[in-house]
Order: C-alpha cells, then structure tokens, then sequence
C-alpha cells in the first residue's frame, strides 16, 4: 500500500502449513478425476511443510456427502482446515445443478458454523475433459489449489486470533 502518514494493519495467511492439521475429504465418485486431485492437494500440503501425519484423508460416496462429512470432521476439533474434493460433470437432468449448489452451500455453512476454513475443491464442469483437464492436464491441479487455499486461509485465521 502506498501514501499518506497513517499506516494501516494488514493481516494475511502465509502458504506455510508447517504444524498445521487438514483433513482432505475426496468424493469416490468419478474417481478418474478425484483420485489426481486428492494427489495434488496431498502433495501441496506436504511441499508447503505439513508433515504427512498431520493430513488425513476421509473419503466418501460422493459430492452430496462432502458438506456432512465437513461438519462432523469440524467438529472433532481436531482440524485447523477441511479440503473438499470432488467432481460433478453435467448431465442432461437437474441433478447437477441440485448437486453442486448443495455442495457449495453445505461446505460453506460447515466453515461458518465451525469458524474454520472449508476450501471448495468440487470441479463442476460440462464435460468429462473439462474435469480431466482441472484434475492435473491442461488447466492445473484444481485440488492443489484448493490446498494451497486452505494453507492460507488456516494462518490468516490464526493471524486474526494473535490481533
């Protein structure tokens, strides 16, 4: 920030996740595409400096369970952050759309209501390529950057407790 003679605080995660504690929870379901993303957000966890036994991985059926599976893992306590993984590809009924918005609700709701961070790692794409390609191809690994989010939101709300 530039300018003027008052000086304003800010506070900011880091992407160091250095004795910090996730839980990663991977949908089963279109697994061709959840298995590549559960590898780069463990793999980001683990090359930002979580130590392997500090990540645990919870797997479920599929995108409809991850919110559910959010709120019991927040609520172990045992957590500083949650990575939700999973794919839903359209189809040609409402069942996609249902699907993603009470994902993206619930996963939302489980952050809130616990007051730790949730990244969303859910593809919603057209198309099995589309996914493929976030899943690690062409358009990077959608779940290391969910991981590389939930590192840094984990430190800023860390941040705002030490203020």
């Amino acid at each position: 920030m530039q300018g003027g003679s008052s000086k304003v605080q800010i506070v900011e995660g880091s992407l160091d996740a250095t004795g910090l504690r996730f839980g990663v929870l991977v949908a089963r379901f279109n697994a061709i595409v959840t298995e590549p993303l559960l590898d780069g957000a463990v793999d980001a966890l683990v090359r930002s400096g979580a130590k392997p036994s500090d990540v645990v991985v919870f797997r479920t059926p599929g995108s409809y369970e991850l919110p559910m599976l959010a709120d019991k893992v927040l609520a172990s306590g045992r957590f500083d952050a949650v990575i939700a993984l999973g794919c839903l590809i359209r189809g040609d009924t409402i069942h996609f759309d249902l699907i993603a918005a009470q994902a993206a609700k619930g996963l939302a709701s489980a952050g809130q209501r616990h007051r730790k961070p949730v990244a969303f790692g859910v593809l919603t794409t057209e198309t099995l390529e589309q996914a493929i390609n976030r899943a690690g191809a062409k358009a990077g690994n959608k779940g290391a950057e969910a991981a590389m989010a939930a590192i840094e939101q984990a430190r800023l709300y860390l941040a705002i407790e030490k203020l």
